[in-house]
């Protein structure tokens, strides 16, 4: 199962100048309880996934009221800095909606 089958939002953004975070917003309680309890994603998983250092994704954290999980990392190079090409953070969620998993 793609994640995209069960999240009706996944994107990226700045938390400030030093960090990215990503929100995946499930469609409904059960596809967030599910993937959530399920432990797919960890601080280990998404630092494979994205090539970055397991020390560098500074949290996943639920968000039950949202069905939502927020993850935060360290920006590679900062927002605006010489050879950083997403000011904004907004396009670094493609290798979230390419993640696959067993359901």
């Amino acid at each position: 199962m793609k994640l995209t089958d069960i999240a009706k939002v996944i994107r990226s953004k700045n938390a400030g100048p030093y960090e990215i975070t990503f929100d995946i917003i499930f469609n409904d309680k059960q596809a967030f309880d599910n993937f959530t309890n399920a432990g797919i994603l960890t601080k280990q998983s998404f630092a494979n996934l994205y090539n970055i250092k397991e020390e560098d994704v500074l949290g996943i954290i639920p968000f039950a009221p949202a069905n939502a999980l927020k993850i935060t990392i360290v920006r590679p190079i900062a927002s605006g800095q010489i050879g950083e090409r997403d000011v904004y953070g907004a396009q670094q969620h493609k290798p979230l909606m390419e993640l696959t998993f067993e359901n």
